[in-house]
């Protein structure tokens, strides 16, 4: 069986999308380009490894075969070019980052930090939800994820670097923005709730602590990004539960508030996410070990 790296690749990113139209838009080639090394990959092959079902493409069996070996040869690829990079030293590496939209708030201003001292490597990063993070560690896409707590059944790497304090907001005309001393949790129980959306770790949190406190959540509009929460409610659609690191500009200029209610803030922590066994280049130990120094530091 003869096939190339190159078809390797546009197979790999073909099988991970299911979609012909998004892997060339990834790779920044023409559809027809991409579909023309799948086919000569499926000739060298023999057999089919991509099937039509409607207008959707499945892999075939041999396809999930080729995909599994495809991924593994691009891990082991990228694990030698790390050990390239080492040798030529940590300041020529790159380290590829992903984090969660909330963590972006100071994850930005962690790699400028770490990368004044390695002027000579560079970075890419994606921000974005918790469901994409944990697929891009699963198919090694990543080196790092700064999240929060991932699943525990999943055979990861985390470990807690900084304190996530969940907090309530409210508009600053609210009663409750007003009330003295903490807030009793049966008061804020017919408050509407502006949420994130089901699989986010901020809704994972809120509904645990409302069901371990016996109390109803009542649910009203579901958006996607904590920037979306916060217009929200601030346009006096519900009252909110979001990271208190989100709120620097909000607190600064008075546009929200945050509620002193009893129990709060929920305290979850920020973690630095690998898959396990996974082998960091040497930019990316360096930045973990930058994360988790400075946070020590800090306490």
């Amino acid at each position: 069986m003869h096939v190339t790296l190159r078809q390797l690749n546009l197979f790999e990113s073909v099988a991970r999308h299911l979609s012909f139209t998004r892997a060339a838009e990834e790779l920044h080639l023409s559809q027809p380009a991409v579909s023309m090394q799948v086919r000569q990959l499926e000739e060298a092959v023999g057999l089919p490894l991509f099937e039509k079902l409607g207008k959707r493409i499945q892999l075939t069996e041999a396809g999930r075969e080729m995909h599994h070996y495809s991924q593994s040869i691009s891990q082991q690829l990228q694990e030698a070019e790390d050990v390239m990079s080492a040798l030529k030293g940590v300041q020529r590496g790159h380290l590829r980052i992903s984090v969660a939209t909330t963590a972006n708030y100071f994850a930005t201003r962690l790699l400028a930090a770490f990368f004044k001292q390695y002027e000579g490597a560079t970075f890419t990063l994606d921000v974005t939800n918790r469901k994409a993070l944990l697929d891009q560690l699963s198919s090694n896409e990543v080196d790092l994820v700064i999240m929060g707590r991932p699943p525990e059944e999943l055979e990861l790497d985390a470990i807690p670097f900084k304190e996530n304090p969940l907090v309530v907001i409210a508009p600053p005309d609210h009663p409750l923005a007003r009330a003295k001393g903490p807030i009793p949790l049966a008061k804020i129980q017919p408050e509407t709730f502006v949420i994130r959306e089901t699989q986010s770790g901020t809704r994972v949190a809120m509904e645990r602590f409302f069901s371990e406190k016996e109390i109803q959540l009542n649910a009203g509009m579901e958006m996607t990004s904590n920037e979306a929460i916060k217009q929200a409610v601030e346009a006096g659609l519900g009252l909110g539960l979001v990271s208190v690191h989100t709120l620097e500009l909000e607190q600064e200029t008075k546009r929200l508030s945050v509620l002193n209610v009893e129990d709060f803030p929920i305290m979850r922590h920020w973690y630095t996410v690998k898959y396990k066994g996974k082998r960091l280049s040497p930019i990316a130990q360096r930045f973990q070990e930058f994360v988790l120094a400075g946070e020590q530091e800090m306490n």
